[in-house]
C-alpha cells in the first residue's frame, strides 16, 4: 500500500474503532453492568478474526489491510503509555508510602502462587502438544508463570477509576502491586526470551535497566522536576513550552522502557508518579486526557483483537483445558493477594477486594501471550485459551469487586455513587496536591 492508500485506510478504521468502542462500552455497562474499559476490550476483539473476520471476512480484511498494523500498533503503544502516564499523575505517593509493605507482599504473593501452578501444568500442556516445537519444559514452566501470573495494569487503572477509587488506600495499593506484578512479569518474559536464542543480554538489560531508569525516576527525577512545577505555579498555566517539555520526557521514558525489553507503559506510569503534583498535573491531565482515553487508547485494545482467534478452542479436550488453566489461574491469583493482604494488616473486605482487582488480566496478558505466539514458544490454541483467560478474569474483576467490596462501602459511605463516578468520564482521578 502506498502512503496516500494507507491514510484513507487509518481514518476510516479509526472512524470504526471509535465507534465500535463506544457503543460496546456503553452496553456492557448499561446492561452488564461493566466499566467502559471492559465493554472496549471486548470491541477490540469483536472487530478481529473471532467474529467481524468470521461473519464478514472480506470486509474486515479492506477495513484492517495487514500493512496497516503497524502503524495501528505504534498508535496503540503512544495511547497506553499515555494512558498509564496519566494514571502515574494521580497516583498517591503518601498512600504508596504507607502500603509499601502490604503491596510488595500482595505482588509477589499475586505472582508465586501462579508460578507453582504453571510448574504443576506445564508438563502436562508440552505433552498436548500446546508450546511451539523444541520447547523445554523449565521454558514451559517460566512463560506460563508469566502469562497467568500477570496483572491488568493499564485496565486495572481504569477500573480502580471507574469503581470510584481512585486516591483510595485500596486504589493506590492495588495499583502499586499491579505495577511491581507486572514489571516481574516481563523481567521473567525477558528471561525465557534470551533462553529461547535472543540471548542473555535480553534478560540483562530488562531486569537492570529497569531497575536503574526506576530508581533514577523515583529518587532524582522528583528534584530535578520541582523547578518545572514551581514555574507553572507561579505563571498560574501550563504554557506550549511546558507542556511540550512534558510530552518530550513521557516519550524518552517510554521510550527507555521499551529499549530495554520492558514496556512503554512502566515508563510512562513511573515518570507521571514523580511529576510535581500541584497546578501543573492538574493542566497536563486536563488538556491530555479526553484524547488520550477516546481515541488512543482504543488503537491499543484493536489492535490486540485483530491478533485474537477465538475458534481455535474447538474440541472437547481443548475446552477441558481452558477450564483447568482458568481455575488454576483464578484460585492461585486471587486467592494469594487476599491471603498476602491479610498477613499483612488489611481488613478482610478490604483484602477480598485487592484480590477481585488483582485477578483481572485484560491486555497485557494479551501482549505477552502475542508475543509468545509470535515467537513460536506457544501455538494457535494455547494462545486462544489464554485469551479466553484474560477475558473472563477481566470481566469477573468489576462483579465480584462489587459484591464483596464496593457495594458494602457505598453503603457505608466510604465511595461515592458509581453511576456518579462513570458520568465523570474520562476523569482518571480527582485533582489532588498531595
Amino acid at each position: 500500500m502506498t502512503n496516500a492508500e494507507l491514510s484513507v485506510a487509518f481514518f476510516l478504521q479509526m472512524a470504526v474503532i471509535i465507534a465500535a468502542c463506544r457503543a460496546v462500552g456503553w452496553l456492557a455497562k448499561r446492561y452488564l453492568g461493566q466499566p467502559q474499559v471492559v465493554g472496549e476490550m471486548i470491541a477490540g476483539v469483536i472487530l478481529g478474526p473471532s467474529l467481524f473476520g468470521l461473519l464478514a471476512p472480506d470486509i474486515q480484511a479492506a477495513l484492517f489491510p495487514k500493512e496497516s498494523k503497524s502503524i495501528l500498533f505504534v498508535g496503540a503503544q503512544l495511547g497506553v503509555g499515555l494512558y498509564m502516564f496519566l494514571v502515574g499523575l494521580g497516583f498517591k505517593r503518601d498512600h504508596f508510602r504507607a502500603n509499601a509493605g502490604s503491596a510488595a507482599a500482595v505482588s509477589l504473593a499475586g505472582m508465586a502462587a501462579p508460578f507453582l501452578v504453571a510448574v504443576a501444568m506445564a508438563p502436562w500442556l508440552v505433552d498436548l502438544g500446546l508450546f511451539g516445537r523444541g520447547i523445554a519444559t523449565w521454558q514451559a514452566m517460566l512463560f506460563m508463570g508469566a502469562a497467568i501470573s500477570i496483572t491488568a495494569f493499564p485496565m486495572l487503572a481504569r477500573i480502580i477509576h471507574e469503581r470510584g477509587l481512585s486516591g483510595t488506600r485500596l486504589g493506590s495499593l492495588s495499583l502499586s502491586a499491579g505495577a511491581i506484578d507486572d514489571a516481574g512479569a516481563w523481567c521473567v518474559l525477558a528471561i525465557v526470551l534470551a533462553s529461547f536464542g535472543a540471548g542473555p543480554m535480553v534478560a540483562v538489560m530488562a531486569i537492570a535497566g529497569g531497575g536503574a531508569f526506576a530508581l533514577f525516576i523515583l529518587t532524582l527525577a522528583p528534584k530535578l522536576l520541582a523547578p518545572l512545577g514551581r514555574m507553572v505555579e507561579r505563571e498560574g498555566r501550563v504554557s506550549p513550552t511546558v507542556l511540550g517539555i512534558v510530552l518530550i520526557l513521557f516519550m524518552l521514558s517510554a521510550w527507555c522502557m521499551d529499549a530495554v525489553g520492558i514496556h512503554a507503559v512502566f515508563g510512562g506510569f513511573i515518570l507521571g508518579v514523580a511529576m510535581p503534583r500541584g497546578l501543573l498535573t492538574r493542566e497536563i491531565k486536563r488538556q491530555l486526557e479526553p484524547f488520550a482515553v477516546l481515541v488512543l487508547l482504543p488503537m491499543f485494545f484493536t489492535f490486540s483483537g485483530l491478533n485474537t482467534q477465538l475458534t481455535v478452542v474447538n474440541s472437547l479436550g481443548l475446552v477441558a483445558v481452558t477450564l483447568v488453566i482458568l481455575a488454576g489461574s483464578i484460585l492461585a491469583k486471587s486467592g494469594a493477594c487476599w491471603a498476602a493482604a491479610r498477613l499483612t494488616g488489611q481488613d478482610n473486605a478490604t483484602a477480598l477486594g485487592i484480590g477481585a482487582l488483582m485477578n483481572a488480566r485484560g491486555l497485557m496478558e494479551l501482549i505477552i501471550i502475542n508475543i509468545g505466539l509470535q515467537k513460536g514458544i506457544i501455538g494457535p490454541a494455547l494462545f486462544s485459551i489464554l485469551v479466553l483467560m484474560a477475558i473472563i478474569t477481566t470481566l469477573m474483576a468489576s462483579p465480584l469487586f462489587e459484591w464483596l467490596y464496593g457495594r458494602k462501602a457505598r453503603e457505608r459511605g466510604e465511595l461515592g455513587d458509581i453511576n456518579a463516578v462513570e458520568d465523570e468520564e474520562p476523569r482518571l482521578v480527582q485533582p489532588t496536591t498531595a
